[in-house]
This record gives structure tokens, C-alpha cells and sequence, in this order.
């Protein structure tokens, strides 16, 4: 039987207005073998005093700001359990999330790698997702090429497979979950959930989703360093291949439109390269 214990890392920024609410649905788990870790990422809001005045049994560490793939990565470094969990600091879990997934662990022995569906929540609105954000298991490299389909809210991972493949990468300062699953869908399978077994919060104005325009620069540069690293099997770097033309034809069409010339020619040059 596999060991169970699960870290489950919430890395959080200038969030003490969302954290009791992702503290807790951690803490209202029907599942319980697991330690929570909470990585502060340099808040200088009351952070540290919810934490210090409501919860004393969760470990707690602080760093200067770095970015959340800085502090997912101190969060895992701290951790020698064999199972990991993310939750960010603006989500929540549903109180059966890890004992579902761990059930479906131990049925399912072969898999490192577990996620799930998710509800999306807007402005307080529920919001209903597209058809492109469907979500899949199995050997899912191809699925995840077009945008990031697998929430770091909804996994639950071996250590192993960070030992394999590597952590986040700190020089994404967005996409980096999206780098991060390509990588190691080229290596794993993923199991699926069907279950919406976590929320998403969106519409507050501190998303970085929100932050950096033309997100698609930063899933064009994950695509290069995959392909520099040559390690993908041949199907999958004709694939990548083909998903880097086509992201870099529209971005460099949005920037001849904008009058961007050298940027667009920049980009030209670079995918010559490749091809």
C-alpha cells in the first residue's frame, strides 16, 4: 500500500483576506493524514498575524517577495513527504478532496499524478467553463500544448516526479504552471477526477493572470525551452513543434497589427531556428 501522508502547500501574497477561507478548507478535510504548510512570499498585509493568532499547528514560512513559483518551490524543499498538494491562497478545497483522490491513488498504483474538475467562481457568479477547458487524464501531453489545463489547486503529486522532472521554473513569472505540466506530462500520465472538487475564485484585481498582457509569450518561450532540452519522445516534439508555429504565427500577427515590427521579426527569426 502506498504511503499517504500528503504536504499541502499554500504559497500566499498580500492574501489575508482569502487565507482563513483556504486555511480552513484544508483544516475541514475528511482526510487528515497530511501537514499543511503555508509559504508567505513577503505580504505586508496582517498575513502574519492571522496566521500566528488563529493557527499555531500549521508550519508557517516567510520569505522576501520572489513570486509563487519561488514559494511553491521553498514549500516543496521543506518537505520530505512523499505526496504533495498545492492550494492557492484564493481557492478552496471541498471537504472530500484528498480522501477521494487518495482512494483513487490506492486503487490506481501506476499513477504519480492526480487532479480533478473544478467550479468556477466569478465576481460571485458562477461561471460556466468553455469547452477548451476541459480537463482529461491519461497521457495528456497534447491536451495540455494550447493553455494550462490542470489547476495547481487540484493536485496531489509524488516527490519523485519533482525529482525527475524538476520544480517550477522561478523565471515564469505567469504560465509557469503550464511549463511546469508540460514537462512532466511528457514523462507521466495523470489521473483524472471528475469530481469538482475545488472552487476558483476570480474577478480581485491581484490575479496574474490579470497582471502581464499576451499571455501566450510566456507559454511560446515554456514551448522553446522544452523543445531546446531535447528530451521529448518524436510524436511529441512534432506536436510541440506545431503548437509553437501556431502560437507564434498569432502573436507575431497581434504585433504587426500593433505596429510592432522588430518584435514581430524577432519571433520570425527565432521559430526559423526550430523549424
Amino acid at each position: 500500500m502506498i504511503n499517504t501522508f500528503i504536504s499541502v502547500i499554500i504559497p500566499t501574497f498580500n492574501r489575508s483576506s482569502f487565507l482563513t477561507r483556504s486555511i480552513n478548507s484544508v483544516l475541514n478535510q475528511t482526510y487528515n493524514d497530511f501537514k499543511l504548510i503555508v509559504v508567505d512570499d513577503g505580504s505586508i498585509d496582517n498575513t502574519n498575524d492571522l496566521i500566528n493568532s488563529n493557527y499555531q499547528n500549521i508550519i508557517y514560512l516567510h520569505q522576501n517577495n520572489k513570486g509563487v513559483s519561488s514559494a511553491r518551490n521553498l514549500g516543496i524543499n521543506t518537505t520530505q513527504s512523499e505526496w504533495i498538494a498545492f492550494l492557492d491562497s484564493d481557492d478552496e478545497w471541498h471537504p472530500k478532496k484528498l480522501e477521494l483522490q487518495i482512494k483513487e491513488l490506492k486503487k490506481n498504483p501506476s499513477y504519480f499524478i492526480c487532479h480533478t474538475n473544478e467550479k468556477w467562481i466569478k465576481n460571485g457568479k458562477h461561471l460556466n467553463q468553455k469547452n477548451k477547458h476541459q480537463k482529461y487524464g491519461g497521457w495528456i501531453f497534447d491536451k495540455c500544448l494550447s493553455l494550462c489545463c490542470v489547476s495547481p489547486s487540484s493536485i496531489i503529486i509524488h516527490n519523485s516526479v519533482f525529482k525527475n522532472c524538476g520544480i517550477f521554473d522561478e523565471n515564469f513569472p505567469v504560465c509557469e504552471d503550464y511549463e511546469l505540466w508540460l514537462r512532466i506530462s511528457s514523462k507521466y500520465k495523470f489521473l483524472y477526477l471528475q469530481d469538482k472538487l475545488i472552487t476558483k475564485y476570480g474577478g480581485h484585481s491581484d490575479q496574474l493572470s490579470t497582471k502581464y498582457w499576451g499571455m501566450d509569450r510566456f507559454r511560446i518561450e515554456a514551448l522553446y525551452k522544452l523543445i531546446d532540452v531535447g528530451k521529448l519522445s518524436f510524436e511529441n516534439l512534432k506536436i510541440a513543434k506545431k503548437m509553437l508555429n501556431h502560437k507564434t504565427k498569432i502573436y507575431t500577427d497581434g504585433a504587426l497589427k500593433r505596429g510592432k515590427m522588430d518584435e514581430a521579426q524577432n519571433y520570425l527569426n527565432r521559430l526559423k531556428l526550430i523549424n
